[in-house]
């Protein structure tokens, strides 16, 4: 027969199962230990696989000579005319990408699922491929490059414009996949609510459902932004390299390593610094304390 002492430590029991077990203080263990050496091993491997370049980029770069070969007028030039275009064609992504996203994400239609799979592509994508599909839609023969050039005189290809537009190819993706995520992720009663109050679909999009994935956007913003800068495959095959209109950092790059190793390495140092800023942003939205 049960005492009636026995009962708070059925009912903490209990309580402890519906938690998923009594509570215990996190444990921490050493370097290495409980790990199974099948794992650690190519762990350690995978890492300095990953790190290992980065270090050597650091460790070769010549310092002595960095201030002199980051203030010349043509690394100035490359590195405004990436952050114009990047930031270019984030605007371009998040112009038409939200509203692809809220439509991927809301909206049943048929064949939704091809459609997500063809915005992916460019992910895939060899990004020269991206640029010849580029060329062969938007160059002057293209199937519409041949009626912007015939009817309003416009020519894309090699130039600041078709620099814009291989990056938003390449990077808008990016910004789709994260706001579709979001949209999926936000609660649609609110959404719902909006309408039964009198909102039209697009007021509600407006003032409720765009403060809700706002975090997503900036997310999904900064990381076009960041695939925009360090493109090169399609910018190089749609736009070219030209100095002052054309050529971008990651071509001044190409380009330098191939007369000026030296400015080649101080070139991608700043993109190197570039990426770790983007991380460091991007840290408290996908990334959790240890």
């Amino acid at each position: 027969m049960t005492s009636p002492t026995d009962a708070p430590d059925r009912s903490a029991a209990a309580a402890d199962t519906l938690r998923g077990g009594p509570r215990r203080g996190r444990v921490r263990k050493g370097f290495g230990q409980g790990v199974p050496l099948p794992l650690l091993v190519p762990a350690l491997l995978g890492l300095a696989f990953l790190v290992l370049p980065l270090i050597a980029l650091l460790v070769r770069t010549p310092w002595h000579s960095l201030p002199d070969q980051l203030t010349s007028p043509e690394v100035w030039q490359a590195l405004k005319l990436s952050l114009l275009c990047a930031t270019a064609a984030t605007a371009v992504s998040l112009v038409i990408g939200v509203p692809l996203a809220w439509l991927l994400a809301r909206v049943e239609f048929p064949g939704r699922g091809l459609v997500r799979a063809l915005v992916t592509l460019p992910l895939v994508l060899p990004p020269v491929v991206g640029g010849v599909a580029l060329l062969m839609a938007l160059g002057r023969n293209g199937i519409v490059g041949q009626w912007l050039d015939a009817w309003f005189g416009i020519t894309l290809p090699f130039t600041t414009t078709g620099v814009v537009i291989a990056e938003a190819f390449v990077a808008m993706p990016f910004l789709v996949i994260s706001v579709e995520g979001t949209l999926r992720a936000a609660d649609p009663r609110y959404e719902e609510a909006a309408a039964t109050l009198g909102a039209s679909r697009f007021t509600a999009f407006r003032r409720v459902t765009l403060p809700l994935i706002a975090p997503g956007i900036a997310a999904g913003a900064v990381l076009a932004w960041a695939r925009a800068l360090g493109e090169f495959g399609a910018t190089i095959t749609f736009a070219g390299n030209f100095p002052g209109r054309t050529q971008t950092m990651p071509l001044a790059v190409y380009l330098a390593l191939q007369s000026d190793p030296e400015a080649a390495i101080a070139l991608s140092l700043v993109l190197l610094a570039v990426s770790v800023a983007v991380l460091a942003g991007l840290r408290d939205r996908w990334m959790t304390a240890s």
